[in-house]
């Protein structure tokens, strides 16, 4: 099967540092890979060039077969549409529903006058509620998305993906500030949705314990380089040791070197 997100021999510096060396990977469509590696390790870099918001200074970065270095204007925007962002903070607007946050995910595929006025058509409002039916919340669609709790926050952002229609999901640190039980379910969720719909799920995680259980494949990077590709049960205590540098902590606790954020409560 054909990649959806492939990386081919990704390079990029920071005056004297450099912060990817080469990496190349690819995530297939229903694919969950989990990216790993301590703070600096490139992981930020990765997430950037392949949104544009950075470009590589060697290599490329293709989105179901488009090289996004080549791409401007509307085809673009077009490309961007198939990347869906998914934000450790969530990033929800907090006084409106969460339906209206789903309803954002359209953003791209509907005129601008609607968006501003909220008025989106029939369809996309259908849509919306099913996506958020997918992931469990259609009960709470009318609620101020600031009244839902961490881990369903989280899930509204994984149904405004879903509202988007992207291919790709990147997902920055989802489950770094929620407790184990909130981080166990949005993750069931993202992976499920990843394999029933097709999409390829880029995940960066800290806790190497969830990485095992929930990834298909982890990549893992150190010191910008890619020092391993291979499925999740490879990222053994051993392989651990040699990404951080040090033994692996106890499961369900977070590597020192990862400077994650404490967790909060969360259902």
């Amino acid at each position: 099967m054909a990649p959806v997100l492939s990386l081919n021999g990704m390079s990029k510096t920071y005056g004297t540092t450099t912060a990817l060396d080469a990496v190349s990977f690819s995530v297939a469509p229903g694919e969950v890979v989990a990216l790993v590696g301590p703070s600096g390790a490139g992981k930020s870099t990765v997430f950037r060039c392949v949104t544009r918001l950075l470009s590589p200074d060697s290599g490329s970065v293709s989105v179901l077969g488009r090289d996004l270095a080549h791409l401007h204007g509307r085809d673009l925007r077009e490309a961007r549409r198939d990347i869906g962002l998914i934000f450790q903070q969530f990033n929800l607007i907090g006084r409106v529903s969460a339906l209206d946050n789903v309803l954002a995910g359209r953003m791209g595929h509907v005129a601008t006058w609607r968006v501003v006025t909220r008025r989106f058509p029939t369809v996309d409002r259908q849509l919306a509620l099913a996506c958020l039916d997918r992931v469990g919340l259609l009960d709470r669609a009318y609620q101020r998305a600031d009244s839902l709790s961490g881990g369903q926050q989280q899930r509204v952002a994984i149904a405004r993906v879903l509202a988007q229609r992207s291919r790709v999901l990147l997902a920055d640190e989802p489950v770094s500030s929620l407790d184990p039980k909130a981080a166990d379910n949005v993750l069931t969720v993202l992976r499920s949705v990843a394999r029933e719909n097709g999409i390829a799920v880029l995940c960066s995680l800290h806790q190497v314990d969830l990485a095992r259980r929930f990834a298909d494949r982890v990549v893992a990077l150190r010191g910008g380089r890619l020092v391993l590709d291979a499925p999740a049960a490879a990222l053994t205590p051993a392989a651990f040791a040699e990404i951080y540098g040090t033994p692996e902590p106890p499961a369900g606790e977070t590597h020192p070197s990862c400077d994650a954020p404490p967790r909060i409560a969360a259902a």
